[in-house]
């Protein structure tokens, strides 16, 4: 018989609170590292997106706090983007509407006074990204001695993201006498150092280790020859494939995203959003909404999606592009096929995207089919500048000829200004003349 929620050892409020949401059975991940962060020790948790991770760390931490009068925040949570502080913020919210506890979510990109007056006022849970956190703490908005619980989600991201400095700094900040919860898809050395550092000799929790592909995800993938026939392959799934409800299209950059999204507006006016870094944070809020609530079909992103946002019944994920980090692959296809349902993940894949694929496919020890292209699919003979075959010409140094023997550096003169001045004396300009000297005679 499964262990449900009922079986672990939960309080009232937080029982209601999952059972208001519908939830009955604890992830393999909520359900290893429940028993450990009730002991005290630290944890270290290797899981994937999409395997309940948030509520792993956040029901034995909501189940151990204890209302005070204090203001500073007793439980601390760190994650590397805006999108996913709002979302553990909403977690937040989700489990403890029979508890009286506030939440505050602060990220950059805003108005730091605004946050810095909310979170002087008082909180119990501080959701931060690490740079606003920083700049927070060294202004004096709330005070680092309460803090009982320390929580750093996709740490691995983070480090990525170039957070290693704030990290450090605030790690320092803190009271040693602290239990630290990590989380992490991968636990590269760098992470193990922070580790090493920081923790103290944390129990280790695995649950669906990176690289397994997920069971509840059915991949799959096409070989196209150029970008134009990418789109055109796109559009004709979108067309005819009515199971497309809520697609997350990923492609590399923010510049492809914007092409992209020209691109599709034409065909699918009005139910497309795009999101990146780029994007104003009230854009990019607005565009997971409308998608959230059904508004938008289809988002186009790049992946700080991928780690940011927690998207219920995403129908399909589409890579535009075959993403040249393996791991990013694993998150990418993570945000379907979530809360025991079935996902789709198709993989548009060109010639030179090919090693790319094979570096995926030895990370999850999988191979990924290979589908046959629709029969209707136009096939693209335009390029884009970066898909034109670049000539590259043999250039022959040509060598300059020796020069003459050259004269000097200047006109000579003229036979007229080519004399010589001598001065001669009178006594030889005389006897030049007369044949003997003349004086002027004896001096008397």
């Amino acid at each position: 018989m499964s262990m449900t929620f009922d079986d672990l050892n939960l309080n009232t409020p937080l029982l209601s609170a999952l059972d208001d949401l519908g939830y009955t059975n604890p992830t393999t991940i909520q359900r290893k590292v429940f028993p450990i962060v009730m002991s005290g020790k630290d944890v270290c948790g290797i899981a994937q997106t999409g395997t309940g991770k948030t509520f792993a760390y956040l029901l034995p931490c909501l189940r151990q706090w204890k209302f005070s009068k204090d203001k500073a925040p007793q439980i601390l949570i760190i994650v590397p983007t805006r999108e996913l502080v709002a979302q553990v913020v909403e977690a937040v919210k989700a489990l403890t509407p029979y508890m009286s506890l506030i939440v505050t979510g602060v990220y950059g990109g805003v108005n730091i006074n605004t946050q810095k007056a909310i979170v002087e006022t008082g909180v119990d849970v501080l959701v931060a990204t690490p740079g606003r956190l920083y700049d927070l703490a060294m202004n004096g908005a709330f005070k680092t001695k309460m803090i009982k619980k320390l929580v750093i989600d996709e740490v691995d991201e983070m480090l990525n993201l170039g957070f290693r400095t704030q990290l450090k700094n605030i790690l320092d900040l803190l009271p040693p006498r602290r239990q630290n919860l990590l989380f992490s898809a991968t636990i590269t050395d760098e992470v193990e150092t922070l580790i090493e550092t920081y923790f103290n000799d944390p129990i280790r929790v695995e649950a669906a280790p990176t690289g397994t592909p997920l069971e509840n995800i059915i991949q799959s993938s096409y070989e196209v020859p150029n970008f134009y026939t990418k789109v055109n392959l796109l559009e004709l799934l979108l067309s005819e494939d009515k199971s497309m409800t809520k697609v997350l299209i990923f492609v590399a950059t923010k510049k492809l995203a914007d092409q992209l999204y020209e691109q599709l507006e034409n065909k699918f006016p009005g139910t497309a959003g795009v999101i990146h870094s780029n994007k104003e944070q009230n854009n990019r809020f607005n565009t997971v909404k409308q998608f959230q609530e059904g508004n938008y079909r289809f988002i186009i992103a790049t992946d700080i999606v991928a780690r940011g946002i927690d998207i219920a019944e995403v129908t399909h994920v589409i890579n535009f592009d075959t993403p040249e980090i393996p791991e990013n692959y694993i998150h990418r296809i993570g945000r379907t096929g979530r809360a025991d349902k079935k996902g789709i993940a198709i993989t548009f894949v060109t010639a030179n995207e090919k090693p790319s694929l094979s570096l995926i496919e030895t990370l999850m020890k999988y191979q990924v089919p290979i589908l046959e292209l629709p029969q209707q699919l136009v096939i693209s003979e335009v390029l884009t500048e970066e898909e034109i075959p670049k000539v590259f010409m043999k250039i022959i140094q040509v060598k300059a000829p020796k020069k003459e023997e050259a004269g000097p550096a200047f006109h000579p003169k003229s036979a007229k200004n080519s004399k010589v001045n001598f001065i001669v004396k009178k006594k030889d300009r005389m006897m030049k003349k007369y044949g003997k000297p003349i004086t002027r005679g004896q001096k008397k």
